[in-house]
Formats: structure tokens, C-alpha cells, sequence
């Protein structure tokens, strides 16, 4: 994991130094891989998307019994985003989910509030992501814990997110974020509130393929490694295959899918071989 960083940021730092022309596209898709890029679908895009969270591919949990977590999955998800603007989107989602919640469905806004444009009119670009997500799995009967849903609020998660993001010459793309996730209702022992910053990189292999890299940082005294919470960190290849396909192969140790359940639930440790094959497969279409 970390020699692949190592050359993804040479590879970085030689791209800047050639200062070849910025271009308007940074990221190919809307996703990186746990977290949203910048970039938004055009007017009148639909895009249907399938993502899937296999189980741990090491460790005490994964290996040849359960076929290197191939056999389990952790989370899957399927849904819709629509593009209202060429700068504004829209979707829906459903989930398995991994942590408490499950039977999870997410409604979602991005709004692209600035483009990179050569020249350096506008010299990077910017956007805001808003999501909620309610919990649609029967309720617990027994009191006093999270699942018993005694209010309906208490199935609600909320998620704002900001990216800033920049595409050096033809091949090199970086974006930092910051984030605030809400739970209406945690555990005694946890907190409501949870900020968290993220970051993102790519190398742009050929026109078709790229490598990408992202990992997202919880600002919480409770998420530490002491207590067994650990950063979302994913690398994966991204292969646009044409004709409107994305297909995305990943390895992460978040076993959620969505922002409001990865990143406060992470407790996967890449160390311990904690981590798992992921996938994404894309398709927009003109409506």
C-alpha cells in the first residue's frame, strides 16, 4: 500500500514539474472510491450505479475459508443519480449497509459551485455534497439500544461534505475535503457530531485507465486506533470503457459504502489484513 503511494506521488511531482496544459475534467466519475470527486453529471444524465463490499481478504475473518472474502459481502448498494444542471445532481440510494443501521436508503445533492478552466481564470475546482440517510430495517424490540427507533428521527444521518480539487497537466488530479456527519441517536459512549477531512489523488495511466487513491480522516477523540476505529483508506484502477461505462475495481478497509456509514464505523485495520475487493460499475444515459 504504501510503495503505491510512493510512486503515485513521484509520478505526481514529476507530472507538476512538466507544467503541461490544465484541462477541465479532474476525476472521470463522480465517486473516487469511498468519497465524491468534484465533478457532477451533465444536464439530463442519468446514471445507474452498482456498487459492492466483498468481506476481509486476510486476516482472522477472510482467507480460504470464506475464499478471501469473496463469499461474504459487507455491503451493496445500487441506485440512481440525475444531472438537474450541468453543475447540479441529484440520487437516491439503497444500501445493505454494514454497521447498526441497515436497509439504509440515502438521498443526495451536489452542487458544483466552481470549474477548473484552462488559463487560470478559475484555477480549481469546487463543490458541496448534502446527504441524508434513513434507516428502513424493522425495529428492535429491546430498549436501550440504537435499533429500537423509538422516534423516527432516530433512523436519520445527515452528511455535508466541501472538495476542492485541482488536475495538473494531463495526467496528475488532487483533492482535499472537509466533512461534518450527524446521527440523530449514537451510543452513550459515542458523540452526535463527527468532522472528518479527506484527501484524493490520481495518476491518469492512458486515455482508458487510471489508478486512484483516497482516505478520509475522522477529528475524534473516540476514533482512534486505541478503540479499534480506523481511517477509511481505499486504492483501486479506474477503466472508462466507453459508451458511458465507468467500471471501477477497488480495495478498501471501509466496509460501508455511504459517507454516513463508513465514516463513523470504520473499525477495519489494513495491518491485520482487514481489507476487501470492492467493485463499482457505472452507466449513465440521455434522458
Amino acid at each position: 500500500m504504501l510503495r503505491t503511494i510512493y510512486i503515485i506521488c513521484f509520478l505526481m511531482i514529476f507530472e507538476i514539474a512538466s507544467g503541461q496544459e490544465v484541462i477541465h475534467q479532474i476525476f472521470k466519475d463522480t465517486r473516487i472510491i469511498n468519497t465524491h470527486s468534484t465533478e457532477t453529471l451533465r444536464k439530463r444524465k442519468l446514471d445507474f450505479r452498482v456498487g459492492h463490499r466483498f468481506g476481509d481478504l486476510a486476516g482472522s475473518a477472510g482467507g480460504w475459508q470464506t475464499f478471501y472474502g469473496l463469499e461474504n459481502a459487507s455491503d451493496v448498494g445500487i441506485g440512481f443519480d440525475y444531472g438537474l444542471t450541468d453543475n447540479t445532481m441529484i440520487g437516491i440510494h439503497r444500501t445493505k449497509g454494514s454497521s447498526d443501521l441497515r436497509q439504509n436508503v440515502s438521498g443526495l445533492m451536489k452542487i458544483r459551485l466552481m470549474r477548473q478552466e484552462k488559463g487560470g481564470n478559475k484555477p480549481f475546482s469546487l463543490a458541496v455534497l448534502g446527504m441524508g440517510t434513513i434507516s428502513t430495517m424493522p425495529g428492535s424490540a429491546s430498549e436501550g439500544v440504537i435499533t429500537n427507533f423509538a422516534k423516527t428521527a432516530h433512523r436519520i444521518s445527515y452528511h455535508v461534505q466541501v472538495f476542492l480539487a485541482k488536475k495538473f497537466g494531463t495526467r496528475i488530479s488532487m483533492q482535499v475535503g472537509g466533512a461534518w456527519t450527524y446521527r440523530n441517536l449514537v451510543a452513550s459512549t459515542d458523540q452526535n457530531d463527527l468532522a472528518s477531512i479527506s484527501g484524493a489523488l490520481k495518476y491518469q495511466m492512458s486515455r482508458s485507465f487510471g489508478i486512484i487513491i483516497d482516505a478520509n480522516f475522522p477529528l475524534s477523540s473516540i476514533r482512534t486506533t486505541d478503540n479499534d476505529y480506523y481511517a477509511p483508506i481505499g486504492f483501486g484502477l479506474e477503466w472508462e470503457t466507453g459508451g458511458g461505462h465507468i467500471f471501477q475495481l477497488n480495495f478498501t478497509n471501509a466496509t460501508g459504502l455511504m459517507e454516513t456509514d463508513y465514516l463513523p464505523n470504520t473499525r477495519s485495520n489494513w495491518g491485520d489484513g482487514e481489507y476487501r475487493l470492492g467493485f463499482t460499475i457505472a452507466r449513465q444515459f440521455n434522458m
